[in-house]
């Protein structure tokens, strides 16, 4: 009989540690991401098996549901992230200050409202400085520029989407 307690013992503590390792794998995933994941990504990045990865999920959304730190659920996407009463303090201390100037901030929002939309444009409306700012946006990934005759059209990128957390059907309000 101790024999068979100690087995069952070891068994569950064998289980306790791959449902700690799996935890970690898949906090450290979404943790290092940044973006949404499917839980196909999920399962090919750690290995975990879908039962297990979605009831891990289930239990981290839980334990991070009053912390700093917010794990969402989004049409079955997975996305760890600061919790929205912060994100003003972690962009002060990821860059200083805030990621772009008011009017690299004034330019993104044009092209984000008005999209598709020519390059040419944008700068008879914002000044030669948007070249700037075009530049910087491409550069961090968040428009596409494709040139159209002698101008360019910019168009916003999924990682625009995910990075202001916007669905890509979302209509943007003119202001």
């Amino acid at each position: 009989m101790t024999t068979e307690h100690l087995s069952n013992a070891n068994i569950e503590e064998l289980d306790s540690e791959i449902e700690s390792q799996n935890a970690k794998k898949i906090e450290a995933a979404l943790f290092i991401a940044g973006k949404f994941l499917t839980i196909q990504e999920l399962i090919t990045l750690t290995d975990v098996n879908p039962i297990l990865l979605k009831k891990t999920l289930a239990d981290l959304k839980d334990k991070y549901k009053d912390s700093g730190i917010n794990l969402i659920n989004k049409d079955n996407l997975w996305k760890m992230d600061v919790a929205e009463e912060y994100v003003d303090m972690i962009n002060k201390l990821a860059t200083g200050s805030s990621e772009f100037s008011k009017a690299e901030q004034e330019t993104l929002a044009m092209i984000a409202y008005k999209q598709p939309m020519k390059q040419s444009v944008l700068i008879k409306i914002r000044g030669n400085k948007a070249y700037d700012h075009v530049k910087k946006f491409k550069d961090v990934g968040l428009i596409n520029k494709k040139r159209v005759g002698h101008t360019s059209e910019l168009t916003l990128t999924d990682s625009f989407h995910e990075y202001f957390q916007l669905n890509k059907g979302d209509k943007l309000q003119e202001v």
